[in-house]
């Protein structure tokens, strides 16, 4: 089945449909494809009420995130937030949501996964860095 997921970082966000059977390493790439940023850096997705809560769940982490699907995470639990952590020196904190959409049968012909629309502008990964004119 296939999954309508909303990625929020501050101002930008990004609805990704993607199958139910892909692992967090998978939506790892999808996000960092979706915002631009380079793979560069360590990350993993955890639980919590908040994303500053220090009561998290790690749901996996780089060494692991190719064995975590996605139908083993989603429903959360009641009260619990999906966020996505990427590169813990910057501290990129993207919260990770199913919209209300119900998951449904992959299409014939589109290749998952997918960004299907994004609203507000991306963040840079780098903002102090110059551009290479070369």
């Amino acid at each position: 089945m296939i999954l309508t997921i909303i990625i929020r970082l501050h101002s930008w966000s990004g609805i990704i449909e993607i199958d139910d059977s892909s692992t967090t390493e998978d939506l790892h790439y999808v996000i960092q494809q979706a915002v631009e940023f380079d793979d560069d850096h360590l990350y993993e997705f955890y639980t919590a009420n908040s994303h500053r809560s220090n009561n998290r769940g790690i749901i996996s982490t780089y060494e692991d995130a190719d064995t975590i699907i996605l139908a083993r995470i989603f429903p959360l639990a009641k009260g619990k937030k999906l966020f996505y952590l990427f590169d813990y020196g910057d501290n990129w904190v993207f919260q990770v949501s199913r919209s209300r959409k119900a998951p449904f049968v992959a299409k014939r012909g589109i290749q998952y996964p997918r960004l299907i629309g994004e609203t507000g502008e991306r963040p840079e990964q780098y903002p102090n860095c110059e551009a290479d004119d070369a």
